[in-house]
């Protein structure tokens, strides 16, 4: 058998898709197919045709044709027998058979084609073993990954084990007085934001060196090198001395990153003896490529009563949410009031919430998938260089209600290659080289300053800048819930209330 091509066409010998296998041009191939629908109009009941040169074997596939093109001498019966394989092949990937839809998979069939024949021969080959080959699933591929990961970690966990060592290293010269060794370029990146941070850890490890102390005024009670912040009114003045001289310190009050200090929001000033706290949480992850994977919004209504002649008091809930959230009450209030009117009260109207305990009242949770409501989109590009990758990220603020407080926007970058060489930046950034990570902070985002970019340049590989982690806080809940009005269960008049909205992140990311 010699098998010279084949072809899916129209009736019309229109060629959607045609595979040689033996040396044969486009005008050759095209002319055939287009001669093949002359020659059945012969009111013959066969599903071969001859001419002078060649043999075509041909199936029906609804509006169209498979046909293979072979030559006078091969065998019928084994021609016969591939036309059914290769008719069987197509309705594997193709899940209508139109002309488009063979269009669009044309190279996984041409794949498939050069598994059942080479050369012009057939291969001794079944459907199962073709979707295995095209597949192209390699356990050594696998098993070489996983090393190579193992690998990664092992690298990884070596890097921060010597990192400590240097660490400990310097901190036992500056103790014993002598010169702290150099350490090469293992995090000397000279951006003066790393840098000033670490001459605020080394001055701290200073400042917390033992002083002689006469024994006989020595007190009894543990060290004072044992108290956390006992120094840190000189600290605060050393800081102000680096903040003077142009350097950028970023530092909380509570010692954890700027990304960790964010989350919490203070406590209003002024508290009423009815007072609500509305807190929303958002999990969200979006792919690298767009689309949103998943997004979660978690909040909660909770009443605290401190004064014993408020605790018999009706909530009035104003939902203007219009993103299909679903609501659910505290199991002790009032169901059909809260879905007739949106009233929080107690099912038994002579009872009273009870006093100086936060009692959540009513709860919310939205799902969904659709990028709309997304509240705040991370566009991460990054593109291959001749030094390594541009990187070019972007944020746009689309609930434009929101306003978003202490963003942080947090960039994995690769070990060993340096700082980043910033260019265009809407807002400030830090390189920690310990974490590996680039963060870019933002005060704000709100309707004024929705959107903005960053560019920098790294040597790297693309996959490097991924997965993104957003942090952020704000004052404005995402589902537009509030609270609008408070009163007593007797008379319906007035109660003064207080209310602290807080809306914040409890995983954000791009993969």
């Amino acid at each position: 058998m010699v098998l010279l091509a084949a072809a899916v066409c129209t009736k019309a010998g229109k060629a959607i898709v045609s595979r040689q296998f033996v040396e044969m041009t486009r005008t050759r191939v095209e002319g055939l197919l287009a001669a093949f629908p002359k020659l059945m109009n012969m009111g013959k009941q066969h599903t071969f045709v001859e001419t002078e040169s060649v043999r075509y074997v041909y199936q029906p596939l609804e509006k169209l044709y498979m046909v293979l093109i072979t030559t006078k001498n091969s065998n019928i019966l084994e021609d016969l027998e591939t036309l059914r394989l290769f008719s069987r092949v197509i309705p594997e990937y193709c899940r209508v058979l139109e002309e488009s839809e063979i269009s669009e998979h044309c190279f996984d069939l041409i794949f498939a084609f050069d598994e059942i024949v080479a050369l012009g021969y057939r291969e001794n080959v079944n459907l199962a073993q073709i979707r295995t080959f095209t597949e192209m699933d390699s356990h050594e591929e696998k098993v070489f990954r996983a090393v190579r990961e193992t690998q990664e970690r092992e690298a990884k966990a070596e890097m921060r084990r010597k990192a400590k060592e240097l660490q400990q290293a310097r901190r036992d010269a500056e103790r014993s007085g002598k010169k702290a060794p150099g350490f090469g370029g293992f995090g000397s990146s000279g951006m003066a934001s790393s840098n000033s941070v670490n001459i605020i850890t080394d001055t701290l490890i200073e400042q917390e060196k033992p002083k002689s102390i006469p024994a006989t005024i020595r007190p009894s009670g543990p060290s004072k090198a044992l108290k956390l912040g006992a120094k840190g009114k000189e600290v605060d003045n050393f800081v102000d001395k680096l903040k003077s001289e142009g350097e950028n310190i970023i530092l909380s009050s509570s010692g954890k990153r700027s990304s960790e200090a964010a989350k919490v929001l203070p406590p209003p000033v002024n508290m009423e003896s009815v007072h609500m706290r509305i807190e929303e949480k958002i999990s969200l992850t979006c792919g690298r490529d767009g689309g949103l994977q998943n997004m979660e919004v978690h909040g909660m209504i909770t009443l605290r009563v401190s004064d014993d002649k408020t605790s018999r008091i009706r909530v009035y809930v104003d939902n203007n949410d219009k993103k299909g959230l679903q609501l659910q009450t505290h199991p002790n209030v009032d169901k059909k009031l809260f879905a007739a009117d949106s009233v929080i009260g107690l099912k038994n109207p002579e009872k009273s919430f009870p006093l100086n305990n936060d009692v959540g009242v009513l709860k919310w949770r939205l799902q969904s998938t659709e990028e709309s409501h997304i509240p705040l989109t991370i566009n991460c590009w990054p593109s291959e260089s001749g030094n390594g990758c541009d990187v070019n990220i972007e944020y746009e603020l689309q609930e434009e209600s929101l306003e978003l407080n202490d963003v942080v926007i947090t960039i994995p970058v690769p070990s060993g290659v340096g700082a980043p060489v910033i260019g265009d930046l809407d807002g400030e950034y830090r390189h920690d080289s310990r974490r590996n990570v680039l963060e870019w902070t933002l005060p704000i985002i709100d309707a004024k300053n929705k959107s903005g970019s960053m560019e920098f340049s790294i040597a790297g590989q693309p996959s490097d800048f991924f997965p993104v982690n957003v942090s952020f806080v704000s004052k404005r809940n995402y589902c537009d819930i509030q609270v609008s009005k408070v009163s007593q269960v007797d008379g319906n008049s007035p109660v003064r209330f207080s209310t602290e909205t807080s809306f914040v992140v409890d995983k954000y990311e791009i993969l």
